[in-house]
């Protein structure tokens, strides 16, 4: 047997159906609903099933199918306008501008027909009294889309002078498209001053910031406003992926991924609405997403990605070029339908520099997890002489001069110039000395698999008669076994160069920068245990390796002058000592040396070199509580590295100034060093260990700022490659955490549920249980918000049990009084809810009779006050909706619970003032609602005389409560005395 059975359950089925997502599931139920309320034969179910179906086609891909019950409607109209309420005559003449609309996103509907339905739309609207506002604003759309721009402007103008009446679009809407036509005219400003009210929040529809959000994204970035684009994009993509009828705004999201270097999340959304590639119940739509689409894989062919697998129209598998090649040719094709109908070659036009754009932006990091479609343009190599074809001996010499220049200044790009000179000297005789320097960078450019070369050289460099610098090769192979991990091989393999150069030094036969290089080379190789140590070292291996640090510094200063060499050699090993100094528990002196360190090495002209040390200051600075020094030390850092960081490093160095920024509450430059961290975490390929971090600490920093949907986007992105196994458990539940609250702020307090009971369930096995319990307690508060009362009620009982078990009052009477108020919508009804407010005050009373201090009781005492307060609100809802009418021993019982709340409120003096009056008003309606007229009078009074004797008399100002509590108290006891029939006193 049918649900309905009457108007009244049409009515809520309606409704019901009205609060599911948009779809062919919505749209079919609605069609179901017209059929049962043609059963029923009443005309106005009939009307108001119809305007149903007429939304919900409105609101989905189905557009084409809401011309069929507009028709029937308006012959309904003018056959029986009787049958029509107030409300249903309202929304047929509203429909008008869905046909108006719906008719230009139809090619097959011929131009006249819609100029007919134009002309037909003023007529009613005439006769029925309305403004021509609306009538102008959609002759607007009618002349831009065929092209008429001078009767766009005319009509664009008469709708802005028209009136605005009930049949105008709302605020939010009409400002869009007014935005819209600055934007079109190249007006970007304009636009955005005009969008302003509606992304403020000031204006808002159904629909609305979600339009102006993908709108206004273009805009933004033609006016160099990267940052407020990518918070548009955030927002928008958040509120249009459920919304099925919202394929033209998703595409504009789709758009500004493919022209600010996000090919790859672009390609990501595509994947999310796999039907818009073929839903025809709308052709401009689809024509939108289709010119999108092809920008977006022309993109990825120009990158050299044509091969590249793409989500595209189910039924096969697509490249990057294959959907290119679709999806224009189908834009076209659809372009060509509208430019047919319409007489002109506009949307055509359009639709081509849609699909010709360029990017406006080469890279727009946005914080969400994504990866590069292509790989970066590399940075310009520095310059190094070109490779002659036929190398002449002057060309060659000038090569080796420059690269001998750059390696003597320890230039970062000195390795590739003897490459060069290497390629260069193909087929010539080069002399040892040459040759040796040769191999000994093409040693260092392998890393650790350079030993062999280095022996190599050394032979060479002892050929040329330089053997002090033949022992240095022969260290330089010895640490580079370090490196490979055989630190002992290394230490005896530096034995003998050590001791032979030192020889050598002393009798005269070596300079001391060949000598510092051999000693250099030990004393790493002694560092090498200590890098590598996760825990203590051994004080003898510090020992050892504080020696060989020394005995460098020893050696080189006071011998440094202008060498460059030997400078960096002085600085490395004060970074040594340094690090020593960490090791050993003395922090301070590693600070002081670490920045010493890093000043040399800026000083002697090669700044990048400074770049690990100045990091590693800022963490132990920002460890001794100096996070402005770690603020210098990590921009220094940044500054020094310059172009020659690596993405890793740079990551790193972005995410540690946001950590110490973040501390110093500059929360939005610390967020912009998040974002940054996640971009270059994302371009090493690093981004499921690094780039999660970074979009962790970015997701807590955009909620602090109260940009929930944005956090939300982000931290969302985090957790697809968070895991307890590489980040902690503790990274994982703090992001569910951060993550519930932003879906709490945006009212998605089912999925917010979701992640506060996950990060619980994480929580519940730490031996600390204080996380535990408030994870439970917002789950609750989630889960009751999202209607799951029953849910909810176990979700309060597990965390009145750990909150017991904590010892901790507050939360376990806030928890048990969310119980009581729970139990009014459950089966336990309005005698449980008594019994658990009842609990929660005895558990206040008792806090409050053993408090050891009077902080403590006036906290308990709060507590109990807030307590009789919400237990009085609950009996005198409980009184107000008891079956046969109002229970006046039930408003008795309220009032006596209020006079309670008063008397603890009083206890605290001027600190409870606003909870006192708020109490006494209530208890005021109570006692008028009692017949205790001059009870209420004398409570109103009080609370206008409480007011008035406070500094600055009425007009004073409640600190911690709301700017204007004190006025609102105030008007509401003016209010109750009104109702009294008294006069407020003067």
């Amino acid at each position: 047997m049918s649900e309905i059975t009457d108007l009244d359950s049409l009515r809520r089925a309606i409704a019901a159906n009205g609060e599911q997502p948009e779809g062919p599931a919505r749209n079919a139920r609605a069609e179901q609903l017209l059929a049962e309320a043609e059963r029923l034969n009443i005309p106005l179910g009939v009307i108001e099933a119809l305007g149903h179906q007429l939304t919900v086609y409105n609101y989905s891909s189905e557009k084409d199918k809401m011309f069929v019950p507009f028709a029937r409607l308006l012959r309904m109209w003018d056959e029986r306008p009787e049958d029509f309420d107030e409300y249903e005559a309202h929304s047929l003449h509203w429909a008008f501008k869905w046909m108006s609309a719906g008719m230009l996103g139809q090619p097959h509907i011929p131009l006249a027909s819609i100029e007919k339905w134009l002309g037909e739309m003023e007529r009613r609207y005439r006769l029925a009294g309305y403004s021509e506002r609306a009538v102008r604003s959609a002759e607007f759309s009618v002349a831009w889309h065929i092209g008429d721009l001078e009767r766009a402007e005319r009509a664009y103008a008469a709708w802005l002078a028209a009136d605005r009446d009930r049949m105008a679009d709302c605020h939010a809407c009409e400002l869009h498209d007014q935005g819209w036509w600055q934007a079109e005219r190249g007006r970007d400003a304009e636009a955005l001053e005009l969008w302003r009210p509606v992304l403020d929040g000031e204006f808002s529809c159904a629909h609305e910031p979600h339009a102006v959000l993908g709108t206004s994204l273009l805009p933004l970035l033609r006016l160099g406003r990267l940052d407020e684009a990518r918070a548009h994009h955030l927002r928008g993509i958040r509120l249009v992926r459920q919304m099925e009828s919202m394929r033209s705004t998703y595409a504009e999201h789709v758009e500004f991924c493919a022209l600010t270097g996000n090919e790859a999340r672009a390609l990501e959304l595509l994947a999310q609405r796999p039907a818009y590639f073929t839903d025809d119940g709308h052709p401009r739509g689809k024509l939108d997403f289709l010119a999108v689409v092809a920008l977006l894989m022309d993109r990825l062919v120009e990158l050299g990605m044509g091969e590249q697998p793409v989500p595209g129209p189910a039924g096969r598998d697509w490249t990057a070029r294959e959907l290119a090649a679709h999806a224009r040719t189908e834009a076209s094709a659809l372009a060509a339908r509208f430019d047919e109908r319409n007489g002109s070659s506009h949307v055509g036009e359009r639709t081509r520099a849609r699909m010709a754009q360029r990017p406006l932006v080469d890279r727009l990091p946005l914080g969400v997890r994504t990866t590069r479609s292509a790989a970066p343009a590399p940075a310009p190599a520095p310059r190094v002489p070109a490779e002659p074809a036929a190398p002449q001996t002057a060309d060659l010499s000038a090569l080796i001069a420059e690269a001998r220049r750059l390696s003597d200044t320890l230039q970062p790009n000195a390795v590739e110039a003897w490459a060069a000179v290497a390629r260069a000297a193909q087929g010539v005789e080069l002399d040892a000395r040459d040759r040796a320097e040769i191999a000994d960078h093409e040693a260092m450019s392998r890393g650790p698999e350079g030993a062999a070369l280095f022996e190599r050289a050394a032979e060479l460099y002892a050929e040329a008669g330089d053997p002090g610098e033949a022992l240095a090769a022969r260290a330089r192979a010895a640490y580079v076994r370090a490196l490979a991990g055989d630190v002992e091989g290394a230490r005896a393999a530096v034995a003998e160069p050590y001791e032979r150069v030192l020889a050598l030094y002393a009798e005269g036969g070596t300079g001391v920068r060949q000598t510092a290089s051999v000693v250099m080379a030990r004393a790493r190789i002694l560092m090498r245990p200590v890098h590598l140590a996760d825990g203590p070292v051994d004080l003898e291996v510090l020992s050892a390796a504080e020696r060989a640090a020394r005995e460098v510094l020893a050696l080189v200063e006071g011998r440094t002058g202008d060498d460059v060499r030997l400078t960096t050699r002085a600085a490395e090993a004060r970074a040594m000592l340094a690090e020593i100094a960490a090791r050993t528990g003395d922090p301070h002196t590693a600070v002081e040396l670490f920045e010493r360190a890093a000043a040399e090495y800026a000083g002697a002209g090669v700044p990048w070199f400074a770049v690990e040390y100045e990091a590693r200051l800022a963490g132990l600075a920002y460890h001794l509580g100096d996070p402005e020094r770690a603020e210098r030390a990590l921009r220094a850092a940044l500054e020094h590295g310059g172009a020659h960081l690596e993405a890793a490093g740079r990551a790193q160095l972005h995410l540690q100034l946001a950590e110490v920024l973040g501390g110093l509450d500059r929360v939005e430059e610390a967020a912009r060093h998040a974002l940054e961290a996640a971009h270059w975490a994302d371009e090493a390929k690093e981004g499921p260990a690094l780039g999660a971090w970074a979009r962790q600490q970015l997701g807590g920093l955009l909620l602090r700022q109260g940009r929930w949907a944005e956090a939300a986007e982000v931290l969302e992105s985090a957790l697809l490659e968070l895991s307890v196994e590489t980040h902690g458990d503790g990274a994982v539940v703090q992001t569910r955490w951060w993550l519930g609250d932003c879906l709490s702020e945006l009212g998605e307090h089912r999925a917010a549920a979701e992640h506060r009971l996950r990060a619980a369930e994480i929580a519940r096995h730490w031996p600390e249980q204080q996380d535990h319990a408030t994870l439970a307690h917002l789950a609750a508060e989630s889960l009751s918000r999202a209607g799951l009362h029953e849910e909810a009620d176990r979700a309060y009982a597990r965390a009145c049990d750990l909150w017991r078990s904590l010892d901790s009052v507050h939360g376990l009477v806030r928890a048990t009084r969310a119980r009581a108020w729970l139990a009014l919508r459950t089966e336990a009804g309005p005698q449980a809810a008594r019994e658990l407010m009842r609990s929660a005050v005895a558990e206040c009373e008792k806090a409050r009779d053993r408090a050891d201090d009077e902080v403590a009781r006036q906290r308990f005492v709060a507590e109990l006050g807030h307590t009789h307060r919400q237990f009085g609100d609950l009996l005198a809802g409980v009184a107000t909706g008891a079956e046969g009418g109002v229970s006046r021993a039930g408003l008795e019982e309220a009032l006596a619970r209020m006079e309670q709340a008063i008397a603890a409120f009083a206890l605290l003096g001027p600190n409870a003032l606003h909870e006192r009056t708020g109490a006494e008003l209530a208890a005021g309606w109570l006692a008028a609602d009692l017949g205790r007229s001059a009870e209420a009078e004398r409570r109103a009074r009080d609370v206008l005389a409480a007011y008035r004797a406070q500094p600055g008399g009425r007009g004073v100002r409640g600190a911690g409560a709301g700017e204007d509590l004190p006025q609102l108290r105030c008007a509401e006891a003016e209010r109750l005395l009104d109702v009294l029939g008294r006069q407020p006193e003067g």
